[in-house]
Formats: structure tokens, C-alpha cells, sequence
């Protein structure tokens, strides 16, 4: 039975892009179901298929599986390439994906994804710089111990798709992650699948007026290279 992944705008949903680019890149085939962000909230629609309200959503036959994390734990109990073969590596990598999926809010707040477009950034709050660091850190971590040109070693695994709207936020605010970090998002950015995803959220004519809102608390747009 065909897997059915339901993700948000391209532009917008960092979460949306983990599951959706670990699938691609590891040629886990799925049904892409786009449900867009339409108002502030779109809760109670999105409680038709998700018990969270949220996405992304792993669909299953019957079964539903919610949250990124979650889903990358449900795919990786079928497909074994999700994470690392080295006991070594899939430790770190565990680590840092759950890392990144629980922490990093100044990131979130002070850089919020927006992947078409190019921004002069606000002055960096500390908490935003210790996010910035600590990223730079693991990077340089992973890159460093395992041999690239992954975090992880040199296969494409779910600690890179955790950590892929970063690459996207590294370019959009100019942020600056060290020689190794800076390899890593310019090897992430030239992937095929996250080259399709940026291509189907340069194509996105709508807009959602909060996330926009939001973009325009963090910095002062230089370039808008999305559709009009």
C-alpha cells in the first residue's frame, strides 16, 4: 500500500520539508498531499487527517503516524537506511535530529523559514547567537568525526533532513555556521530533492498573511524570488 505523506506550503513549513526531503532522498516512494496554510490557524481544518491539528502527516493504510520525529522513527522500522549503519554515527545522529527537533526556538522565532526569499536580519538576540553557535557546533561535529560529506557520513540520513531548513535559513538570513557548516549547507542546497522542493516553493502564488507577518519581524526583505 503506497504511503501517503501530507505536508504545507513549500515556502513555510519547515516540519513539512524534514519527512518529505528523507523520503525523496532515500527513494521511499509516497503519495505528496499538500494541504496549505490558508489562515492564522488552520486547526480544525487540519483535524480532518491529523490528530494534532498539524503537519506533516504519515498516512499508512489505517494508520496515521504524526510528528516529523515520529515519522522518521515509523520509516526507519522499515526502511534501515534512515539512519546509520555505524552504531557510532546512528548515536550522534539520533542525538542531534532530536536536538534540533526539540530546541533551537530563537532560531525558529528570530529566523522563521521562508525559503523564496533573501533577508537583512534584525540584530542578533544571545539566544539566537547560541542557537547559531551550538548549530555551527554539531556541524563541524558531525562533518569532522564521521568523514562527510553528510553529518553523518556519506550517505544521506534523517539527521540531514532535520537539520535541511536550516540550510534554507543560513541563505535566506545570511547566517554564518564556519567553513564545514557552510560546506554542508551548500552540498544540501545543490541536492536534487531539495532543489524540487525549492522549485515548487518559488512556483507558490499564495500568500498567508501571518507568516508573512512574522517574516517581517525578523529583518527587512532584500529579494523576493517567488511567483507573483
Amino acid at each position: 500500500m503506497t504511503l501517503t505523506l501530507i505536508t504545507a506550503n513549500r515556502n513555510y513549513s519547515s516540519w513539512s520539508l524534514r519527512p518529505w526531503l528523507l523520503m525523496k532522498a532515500l527513494g521511499i516512494p509516497f503519495e505528496d498531499r499538500l494541504e496549505p496554510f490558508t489562515k492564522p490557524s488552520n486547526y480544525e481544518d487540519f483535524r480532518a487527517f491529523s490528530p494534532t491539528g498539524q503537519v506533516p502527516v504519515l498516512i499508512d493504510g489505517e494508520r496515521t503516524v504524526w510528528d516529523s520525529f515520529g515519522i522518521a522513527l515509523y520509516l526507519a522500522d522499515r526502511y534501515p537506511q534512515v539512519w546509520p549503519a555505524s552504531e557510532d554515527a546512528r548515536a550522534w545522529a539520533m542525538s542531534a535530529s532530536a536536538e534540533m527537533h526539540g530546541g533551537f526556538a530563537a532560531l525558529r522565532s528570530d529566523c522563521t523559514m521562508n525559503v523564496g526569499v533573501r533577508v537583512a536580519p534584525k540584530p542578533m538576540s544571545d539566544a539566537l547567537r547560541k542557537d547559531v553557535g551550538r548549530i555551527a557546533e554539531l556541524w563541524a561535529e558531525g562533518l569532522g568525526c564521521f568523514g562527510g560529506p553528510w553529518l553523518a557520513g556519506d550517505a544521506f540520513t534523517a539527521v540531514d533532513a532535520f537539520y535541511a531548513p536550516v540550510a534554507f535559513r543560513v541563505r535566506t538570513y545570511g547566517l554564518e555556521v564556519g567553513v564545514a557548516g557552510q560546506g554542508w549547507v551548500d552540498n544540501m542546497l545543490a541536492h536534487p530533492a531539495i532543489r524540487e522542493w525549492e522549485t515548487a516553493a518559488l512556483a507558490e502564488h499564495w500568500r498567508e498573511a501571518s507568516h508573512e507577518a512574522e517574516l517581517a519581524i525578523c529583518g527587512t526583505i532584500t529579494a523576493d524570488y517567488r511567483a507573483r
